[in-house]
């Protein structure tokens, strides 16, 4: 089933998909999920799955795909011989700053080979952003940008704007040049609405 052939898109939406049946909630994060967002302007080199799962539970759902555990360079790491891509598992909760997110509220993307779960584009923003602010890198802020530059119909600024002010990063440099290069004015005041939204389809 994978191939040299399988985009990241289509491994995802496997990996996913085999998860999900083994009864494991996993979320695809990261850099992937830029590369996805962004129809590859950003390549990433592994898929990020958010998990609670153990090692020895994701093995029965990997291994009839064809996938091995090496625990290299870190201890979740599976990789495939028929692709570049490995699949790391970084351990739950999945957060962006300070603010925590349920699988429940990220996005289900349908792959043609699988259902995908995966941060919404907005998630994707902040996973980016707070990146960019924390360590002061202009590539975590560029994919930011692309990922609004891809999915402007997907992001949900309310959502984005809260999320900002809660971080209390509006004054940071990154931010500043963030929304500046959007066309958008930083958020004034914090709006009494949760962060995050049910699992459901993205528009394309």
């Amino acid at each position: 089933m994978i191939t040299e052939k399988t985009t990241l898109e289509e491994l995802a939406g496997i990996v996913s998909d085999s998860l999900e049946r083994a009864q494991i909630v996993a979320t695809l994060s990261g850099g992937a999920a830029v590369s996805i967002y962004t129809k590859n302007r950003y390549v990433s080199e592994d898929l990020d799955f958010v998990t609670i799962a153990l090692v020895n539970e994701l093995k029965g759902a990997l291994e009839p795909l064809g996938f091995s555990h090496t625990g290299q360079p870190r201890l979740s790491v599976f990789e495939h011989p028929n692709t570049k891509w490995y699949l790391e598992f970084p351990p739950e909760p999945l957060s962006f700053g300070g603010t925590y997110i349920d699988s429940s509220q990220c996005a289900l993307l349908d792959t043609g080979l699988g259902n995908l779960r995966i941060i919404t584009p907005t998630h994707s923003v902040m996973d980016r952003l707070i990146a960019a602010v924390a360590w002061h890198e202009p590539q975590s802020l560029e994919q930011a940008l692309l990922v609004v530059e891809h999915q402007q119909k997907n992001i949900n600024w309310e959502e984005l704007h809260q999320w900002v002010i809660s971080e209390g990063i509006g004054n940071d440099k990154e931010t500043i040049e963030f929304y500046k290069k959007v066309g958008r004015r930083l958020p004034a005041e914090v709006r009494p609405k949760s962060i995050g939204r049910s699992a459901k389809a993205l528009d394309e």
